[in-house]
């Protein structure tokens, strides 16, 4: 069915589809990056018998709120890119495929642009640890880690250097997600009207795109799950790109001496973190894939289709449900108000 939405249909609809989904499955993705974190074996098992450690389930909203802030916008941003290009396009002889590919790649391009920062700064907040006794660690929203994490940045633009993963993930998994979702919901209204079942009610049309958007979206996750270690990857070291340099490596030298460490050694350790951080994303997989295998660049791959699942499924249902709402309640007052 077609809507005729206003774009502030469209924005309000998106963002409030993105709160929902943040609050309910931001855990499992929490789980997800510390899963994929190249420090997951030390901080999240045990050595001695190669079982997690219960602190992989500690703080499992930290840094949230950065999200939360960014996600409202780049959802909006996304939707009304996606709905507008969609449009333009729908007037082409373009296949409904490559329309759909196109207009959802169009919006992941200005949505990841605002999203990067909240993004770096978010898996960098789920990575920061407390000790088990810490008054940090049991609690639920802890916003002192969105803080610790902040402190790791020299330079706002380091927040930026994940956009081209970001996109880089995001754009494949789109392009593979939309025209499989588009289909698939497509062909269960077709055949609930050819079984004469279909309503028409804004709580089927909410339920149908929910099925086919975390259907679609579940093996779309799977298929790009290397691609999203590496920009986990990327992003977590995107605080270690920048170097002290002049006075402020004096000074970070003197606090290693007096520590009682080897200088030049932890000053190469760090210029080996900067390299990582600036490596392209091509660099970063051939050295999972050197070090940890084929294993490596799909760990966390099934907690990812579970978490797009529920994810997708949730968002696309309620912003489709919440414009359905939005056109009907906007509807139903410019006819009450018509003479």
């Amino acid at each position: 069915m077609s809507l005729n939405n206003t774009n502030t249909d469209i924005l309000i609809a998106g963002a409030f589809a993105a709160f929902a989904v943040d609050l309910l499955v931001y855990p499992l993705d929490t789980i997800k990056t510390r899963l994929q974190s190249p420090d997951y074996r030390r901080l999240y098992t045990n050595p001695s018998t190669n079982t997690i450690n219960r602190s992989l389930f500690r703080g499992l909203y930290q840094g949230i709120g950065s999200v939360i802030v960014a996600t409202i916008p780049s959802s909006g941003a996304f939707f009304t890119t996606y709905e507008g290009a969609k449009s333009i396009l729908g007037l082409t002889s373009l296949p409904n495929p490559i329309i759909h590919s196109v207009a959802s790649s169009a919006g992941e391009l200005v949505s990841c642009f605002i999203l990067t920062p909240a993004e770096v700064l978010k898996q960098n907040a789920q990575m920061v640890s407390h000790s088990q006794h810490s008054p940090s660690s049991n609690k639920i929203f802890d916003g002192n880690a969105t803080i610790r994490a902040l402190r790791k940045f020299n330079s706002p633009t380091q927040l930026w250097r994940g956009y081209t993963a970001l996109v880089g993930r995001n754009l494949p998994f789109t392009a593979m997600q939309f025209p499989m979702f588009e289909h698939l919901r497509t062909s269960i209204h077709a055949y609930r009207n050819r079984r004469g079942l279909e309503t028409g009610s804004m709580w089927e049309a909410a339920t149908v795109t929910a099925i086919s958007a975390g259907s679609a979206g579940s093996v779309a996750a799977v298929i790009t799950t290397p691609i999203d270690v590496v920009k986990t990857r990327i992003m977590l070291s995107a605080a270690d790109s920048d170097q002290p340099r002049g006075e402020a490596r004096q000074i970070a030298v003197k606090e290693m001496e007096a520590q009682g460490k080897d200088a030049k050694a932890e000053i190469e350790k760090a210029q080996q973190a900067a390299r990582g951080g600036r490596a392209g994303g091509l660099a970063v997989g051939r050295e999972i894939l050197r070090t940890e295998g084929v294993k490596g660049l799909f760990r966390g791959g099934a907690l990812r289709g579970l978490w797009t699942a529920l994810g997708s499924g949730l968002y696309l249902g309620v912003y489709e449900s919440g414009r359905r709402y939005l056109e009907e309640r906007r509807v139903g007052a410019d006819e009450g108000s018509a003479p």
